[in-house]
């Protein structure tokens, strides 16, 4: 049975960004499941209003409880308005969810507006969506969470895409460090998580895809495993799918932290002298 965390009750206030697809959709109907207010963030367009409607008529009170707001959250001050539209809304927030991505994949020596689209919104959407809501999900006292939508690439770095792997790493780094203070914060009671999804088929990852693959969890399916995981307490939400299992994640995560450790070649899972080596190790 799945313990649920006070935060996800009755009433209270979510804020989901990348709202209008994926894990952010997954994530909003979720939550309204659970009969809390939802604010939905995504950038303008059809996509939002449809989403808004969807999400309403799961509400029991409709429009009153489901709000979009569209916002750019590379942008600073979209965020800041976003914070101060949904206070005088709704009064307070419990749960913010820094969620959306995007990723239009990237080189060493690519094109500079990709790393800085990636950048605005990967990492400092999530840096300032915290920011900006933190101190007032503090300072309410209520319980409440901030959760972070990073990568396993941001962990094992994987060549092909630096740009996104930059930003997700960035994406675990600024959340441990955010828990870290969560936790330490004298009358609060606000703590931070990581998501971590696995293969997830959404309109990031279909690269023209319709049909899901075989091994893929769907976002309903990694929204459940979060809210699992929190209620079990866990930071890191380690999401598998049907591809991948716990034991390998682990197995790779602990070889990438082993280059250091042993002084190999960065990213040695992917090097010719060293690929025998991780395969035996993966299998051992």
């Amino acid at each position: 049975m799945t313990i649920l965390h006070h935060a996800f009750t009755k009433d209270n206030v979510a804020v989901v960004t990348g709202a209008a697809s994926g894990i952010g959709l997954a994530a909003a109907r979720k939550f309204a499941g659970f009969g809390m207010s939802v604010v939905l963030v995504d950038l303008d367009g059809e996509k939002l209003a449809a989403v808004q409607s969807e999400i309403a008529a799961l509400a029991e009170n409709g429009n009153e409880q489901i709000v979009s707001i569209p916002t750019d959250v590379s942008k600073i001050d979209e965020l800041e308005a976003l914070e101060r539209a949904v206070i005088q809304r709704f009064g307070r927030v419990h749960v913010l969810m820094n969620n959306a991505g995007v990723q239009p994949g990237s080189a060493i020596f690519g094109p500079q507006a990709n790393w800085e689209k990636v950048f605005g919104v990967n990492l400092m959407g999530v840096v300032n969506g915290s920011r900006v809501f933190g101190s007032g999900m503090l300072a309410h006292g209520k319980p409440g969470l901030i959760i972070n939508t990073g990568s396993k690439q941001g962990i094992t770095t994987p060549p092909g895409d630096p740009a996104y792997n930059v930003s997700k790493a960035g994406v675990k780094a600024f959340t441990e460090a955010l828990e870290y203070e969560l936790r330490n914060a004298s009358n609060g009671n606000i703590s931070a998580h990581l998501l971590i999804p696995g293969f997830v088929f959404t309109g990031l990852t279909a690269n023209g895809r319709t049909e899901k693959p075989s091994g893929a969890w769907t976002p309903e399916q990694t929204v459940d495993f979060m809210v699992e995981s929190i209620g079990k307490g866990d930071f890191y939400i380690l999401c598998p799918d049907g591809e991948v299992d716990r034991k390998t994640d682990e197995k790779r995560i602990l070889w990438a932290a082993n280059d250091i450790v042993e002084n190999r070649p960065p990213l040695s899972r992917w090097h010719e002298d060293y690929s025998n080596d991780f395969k035996s190790f993966l299998n051992s």
